[in-house]
């Protein structure tokens, strides 16, 4: 059955999964885990066991490469932030070793991104606020925001070029199988190649010719170190996006200088240190899936290296259209693989309708900057590998599980709990599963989250869980059913705030807007300006109709992720007047009486929507759960928060049963 099952999978997607050859290694499939480089790393710059877990994972997922994300070449100039892997480190080989040996033997080929931050190795960067180089290095002397740029003397260049040859030695002979040479996303490389950011007038600057002699020096000398049939991977940009970086036509150019050079061409586009292109590079739920998937379309046209791409490729059947279609030779999958290590597997096993999707919502690169670990809002194991199994074991003894409510935290509570044997119900008061996932996927742009809840639904179907829609739970319930464990997951109610005028009948709380925006009037006020207030406003923009957000504090989204933050700001001011520091004082007939700058003003609107947080059901709560001697409170109702802690306490609260 397993084989059969593996050959539908092949014959689903043949291109996808048709192998191929990069240098002397024959790929088994097209799919490549793109460099991540989440900062489990050690002050000294040496891989983790976690790191290492979590590239093994990876591996066992299926992916034909695993790669690891930036490798600092010459830490003294290069380390742009504050934790990353430093391969001059002294004592780094024990850890490369391991990991090399790691994705081995779960199935993969190990690859290393060999990198180095340029000027922002000695700068305040997106990742890298602490332990700075001491000297910030480009191309040219500059003036910042944030420190002076020194012209990198060419003595430093010929250094790093020879630091490129090491660190693929060390690489190699580390056990790693090929190694990717960094040069977009504004880095070392791309800050050479600009003409805006390269003013010299040595060898290094003026040209195109000369601005890429660092670049094409560099892989001589990785090269030289790793010699022939060994792969060498290069990510270059498709296109910078950037006043300060190449241009499409410019990147073409690039592309052919280092055209048999290397064996693989990744291509990807835009700057890690500007916000705005950050979710560009790293496309947000704003872009369509495989955004950028164009600019290694044109460069493979002009080239005969293969070609690799990048963007938001989450569907295995759009990632086997563009290999069909020759937009690319391979694909190469980041958020995808920490949403669900085991994509792969799935699509050749036939079960693509089981993939977890990634949401993009930037998690975990916030994770990564807040707590220097990794985090994923729909995998639960993701950063845990090295504590918690794939595996989920089985119950000791089988129990009689009641979940109350089925939003993610329930779900996922009772999926798991069923899939460790316990006999499991799910109550659900309302008509269908999903919770406030449900108001929150409505909007044009929650594609993902949709396709995220669906994919939960499926499982709980094909799962032994019984479900009861329809079914709100009270102490009377709970005696008659007399489970041996309770799971409460019963989410958490609209916070009403006691504002005058708040009950007429044109007020909405936010869960009813989102879900009948076509009620809404065409002026509507929103009070409250967190992240459901801020993207309900980009939404009803999509309806046509006209937004204002007041919000009490400084800033609206204060709480959003700042990666996430960075794309969500240019919607949210194009769709709506956004009032900072304002209170709102009353809601009357033809508008919202707010207080700003210490004066009343009334704000039109047809519609009034208050989103401003929700409210722990307490008393429910406390009562449900004096009736059951083990039970577990998950979700919203444990704590206001994102669907990141309603899936861990969900899944790791049913782990405990």
């Amino acid at each position: 059955m397993e084989k059969q099952n593996a050959w539908f999978g092949m014959k689903q997607y043949p291109h996808l999964f048709a192998p191929m050859r990069i240098g002397a290694l024959r790929l088994k499939n097209r799919i490549i885990a793109a460099p991540t480089s989440p900062s489990m790393i050690s002050v000294e710059g040496h891989f983790t066991p976690a790191m290492i877990s979590y590239l093994e994972e990876k591996a066992r997922g299926g992916a034909a490469v695993v790669t690891y994300g930036e490798g600092i070449v010459h830490s003294a100039t290069g380390k742009s932030h504050n934790k990353q892997l430093q391969l001059d480190a002294f004592g780094v080989k024990q850890g490369l070793a391991e990991a090399a040996r790691a994705i081995h033997n779960g199935g993969a080929y190990a690859n290393i991104q060999l990198s180095h931050g340029g000027k922002y190795g000695g700068l305040t960067s997106v990742g890298g606020d602490q332990d700075r180089c001491a000297v910030a290095y480009g191309p040219s002397a500059e003036m910042t925001s944030v420190g002076e740029v020194l012209e990198m003397p060419r003595e430093l260049i010929l250094e790093i070029v020879d630091s490129y040859g090491k660190a693929a030695k060390l690489c190699k002979d580390c056990g790693f199988d090929m190694v990717q040479i960094h040069a977009a996303h504004g880095w070392l490389f791309s800050q050479f190649l600009s003409p805006k950011q390269n003013r010299r007038i040595d060898e290094f600057g003026g040209s195109l010719e000369n601005r890429a002699r660092f670049l094409l020096r560099s892989i001589e000398a990785v090269r030289e170190a790793v010699g022939p049939g060994f792969p060498i991977e290069i990510r270059v940009s498709g296109n910078d996006l950037s006043e300060n970086g190449l241009s499409a036509r410019e990147c073409l150019e690039v592309a052919k200088l280092v055209d048999g050079k290397v064996d693989l061409i990744n291509v990807s586009c835009g700057d890690h240190e500007d916000p705005a292109l950050f979710c560009r590079t790293h496309p947000s739920f704003f872009y369509p899936h495989g955004v950028n998937v164009q600019f290694a379309k044109a460069i493979r046209r002009v080239v005969k290296t293969p070609v690799a791409c990048v963007g938001a490729l989450n569907d295995p059947a759009q990632m086997d259209q563009i290999i069909a279609d020759g937009e690319a030779d391979c694909v190469e999958l980041g958020r995808a693989l920490l949403a669900d290590p085991y994509l792969p597997r799935k699509a050749a096993m036939g079960q693509g309708a089981d993939i977890t999707p990634c949401l993009r919502c930037f998690e975990c690169f916030a994770e990564t900057g807040r707590s220097e670990t990794v985090k994923c809002t729909v995998n639960p194991r993701m950063g845990e590998q090295l504590r918690v199994s794939e595996d989920i074991p089985p119950a000791a003894a089988v129990k009689k599980v009641l979940v109350v409510g089925g939003g993610p935290a329930g779900m996922e509570a009772a999926l798991t709990a069923a899939a460790r044997g316990h006999d499991v119900t799910l109550a659900e008061k309302s008509s269908m599963l999903g919770g406030n996932m449900i108001p929150a996927s409505a909007a044009h742009f929650k594609g993902d989250l949709r396709q995220f809840l669906e994919v939960m639904r499926r499982r709980v179907a094909a799962s032994s869980v019984k479900v009861m829609l329809n079914t709100p739970v009270d102490a009377g319930f709970v005696r008659n059913m007399d489970p041996d464990a309770m799971v409460v997951a019963l989410g958490a109610n609209a916070a009403r705030p006691p504002i005058p005028g708040l009950d007429k009948p044109f007020v909405r709380m936010a869960v009813e807007a989102e879900l009948n925006p076509q009620a809404l009037g065409e002026k509507v006020v929103i009070i409250g300006g967190g992240l459901v207030g801020c993207e309900l406003a980009v939404s009803l923009k999509d309806k046509g109709k006209q937004a204002a957000i007041i919000e009490m504090r400084s800033a609206v989204a204060a709480d959003v992720n700042s990666f996430y933050r960075g794309g969500l700001m240019p919607q949210v001011e194009a769709a709506a007047e956004i009032y900072t520091n304002a209170s709102v004082c009353a809601i009357e007939d033809d508008g919202v009486v707010v207080k700003l700058h210490g004066q009343e003003r009334k704000i039109p609107a047809e519609s009034v929507v208050c989103a401003v947080g929700f409210r722990v059901p307490a008393a429910l709560v406390d009562e449900l759960c004096a009736l059951v001697p083990e039970s577990y409170v998950v979700g919203d109702c444990s704590k206001v928060g994102q669907i990141y802690q309603a899936m861990n306490q969900g899944y790791f609260s049913a782990r405990r049963i």
